[in-house]
């Protein structure tokens, strides 16, 4: 039986309060069991095996405090053999659909299991948990609230041993709202999600790095915001969770961790057990494509699939030289991690016979030969829309070469200030500067009904807007800047220079006398005269 696709006419389909960063204290869910739902939601179940472990899946499903009416539960087989059946006990509205040709493994399984529904929401769920009687609803007050959360249920790992929890009893228990019973003791946190809770007040001191917390095991989005983020990546078979989490924060989510959505995970996740073995095969799949992850910053002059800055440079009206010395800097500055686009009228470049050193279009077509080879350049006609995976964008104006450091201090201050636009004033003081935006905040911005005559004031209230002076931090300057003193390291002595002229005198005259007798070995043991000089000497 397929659910009735999304909830009644009446549903609050598209709620969306001003959320600054992700501070979600605005937010105010109802009390458990004292509300009205009104919208859908599909439990999407990734199985591969493991039978008996989605039976008492399924069972603790069926004994949910969500309305039936509004729930169905969707399992995605990933080609288990022998293939996974429907138990007896289990919602109503359950179903078991094949995972799509073309992939296999979690991040497709979510896709494929998105695309078999039309409910209002999903929540992720795995095959190898038993969830409390208010799991759904817990996360579900959320989606009311707001259609841009990413909600995080609650999970601890007891210990499963074969043969000794049955779905009867696990439904019973449940429905019961006596979960513990199933189990001996409490149970095991995920120590590293806890502590990250405590040191950031629940997400809400987090800044724009929630989605580092968005675990797999459960989780909740908006169906059309998860579409709208570009969904889960079908060719990760690990790291798809922290990738996943990183697209909805890309799109502006709001992260939630939900503590009355409780459940148990039937054993340790492969994440504890064998994590530095995770983490080797994590690194170099989600790394290419997920640009704030830390390893990054140690791989200096790399390139990736995902940029870490995408810089937008007008040439329109401006010459070879204003232009090439802006786009050179940034290509030779100490992030390496950047794709340029050079926005011109490139179709005025005809190939064929031309004016030569009096072309109209001499400058585009010497722009257009000296980034031809050039991969992190692309010619465009027109500015692009920004690309949802890249975090930041710089947009600066020809003519002004930035600092080698500049990209690097940019990305320091918006992480330091969590600021989502951080703006630079010109070489005149004007504010014609570099403008550094952070594409997270502006999507929301965006998702908030902000237009573009008033995105930064939108900008401002949703993340913040921070000025630095451009002249000083971020232009390049004829003479090399004097680099700061080491710390701890003592200044040179005034008469370095002499020091060093007599250094090089010793060496040179260390070397002369070298030389010298090099020499006369050889005529030693070269000539007639030498052989006998040498025996005789010998």
């Amino acid at each position: 039986m397929t659910l009735v696709q999304g909830g009644p006419a009446d549903a609050p389909s598209r709620p969306r309060p001003f959320v600054r960063r992700n501070d979600y204290s605005v937010l105010e869910p109802p009390p458990l069991g004292e509300w009205e739902p009104a919208l859908s939601v599909c439990v999407v179940i990734p199985a591969y095996g493991g039978q008996d472990r989605l039976d008492l899946t399924l069972a603790s499903m069926a004994a949910q405090s969500y309305p039936a009416a509004l729930t169905e539960v969707v399992v995605v087989d990933d080609g288990s053999e022998p293939a996974l059946r429907l138990p007896p006990i289990r919602p109503e509205h359950t179903r078991i659909v094949p995972n799509a040709p073309g992939g296999w493994a979690r991040g497709h399984a979510l896709t494929t299991g998105a695309a078999a529904t039309g409910a209002d929401v999903l929540l992720f769920f795995d095959a190898d948990m038993i969830a409390f009687r208010e799991h759904v609803e817990a996360q579900m007050r959320w989606h009311h609230l707001a259609d841009y959360l990413a909600v995080t249920g609650h999970l601890r790992c007891v210990d499963d041993a074969p043969g000794t929890l049955f779905p009867a009893a696990v439904l019973d228990a449940v429905r019961r709202g006596e979960p513990e019973a199933l189990v001996a003791g409490p149970g095991e946190e995920l120590t590293w999600l806890q502590r990250a809770y405590k040191r950031t007040d629940g997400l809400r001191a987090v800044g724009h790095r929630g989605f580092r917390y968005f675990i797999g095991g459960t989780g909740s989005v908006r169906r059309a915001f998860y579409e709208e983020s570009g969904g889960a990546a079908s060719a990760l078979v690990l790291g798809e969770d922290t990738h996943l989490g990183y697209r909805l924060g890309q799109n502006g989510a709001v992260f939630v961790p939900e503590p009355e959505a409780g459940s148990w995970h039937l054993g340790l996740p492969q994440m504890e057990t064998r994590r530095e073995d995770g983490d080797r095969f994590r690194r170099p799949f989600v790394g290419t494509r997920l640009p704030l992850v830390d390893e990054r910053s140690d791989q200096r002059g790399r390139q990736w699939e995902v940029p870490r800055v995408d810089a937008v440079v007008d040439a329109g009206g401006s010459g070879f030289d204003e232009v090439a010395r802006t786009v050179d800097a940034l290509l030779a500055g100490d992030v390496a991690d950047v794709r340029i686009t050079l926005v011109g009228e490139w179709d005025r470049v005809a190939p064929g016979r031309h004016r030569v050193l009096d072309d109209p279009a001499l400058d585009l077509r010497l722009l257009h030969e000296h980034y031809r080879c050039e991969p992190r350049v692309v010619l465009a006609a027109v500015a692009p829309d920004p690309d949802p995976d890249v975090p930041f964008v710089l947009r600066t104006p020809p003519g002004q070469p930035l600092a080698p450091r500049a990209l690097d201090h940019l990305i320091g201050v918006a992480d330091q200030t969590q600021a989502g636009l951080v703006r630079a004033t010109g070489p005149d003081d004007d504010l014609g500067g570099p403008r550094f935006e952070r594409s997270a905040a502006f999507a929301r911005a965006r998702r908030l009904g902000a237009v573009e005559e008033d995105l930064d004031d939108v900008v401002d209230r949703v993340a913040g807007v921070h000025w630095i002076d451009g002249a000083s931090v971020l232009a390049a300057t004829e003479e090399p800047a004097q680099a700061p003193p080491v710390k701890g390291v003592a200044e040179p002595p005034g008469d370095w220079r002499e020091r060093l002229a007599r250094a090089r005198a010793r060496v040179e005259a260390q070397r002369a006398r070298s030389e010298r007798l090099e020499r006369r070995f050889t005529w030693l043991t070269g000539s007639r005269a030498g052989r006998f000089l040498f025996r005789f000497i010998g």
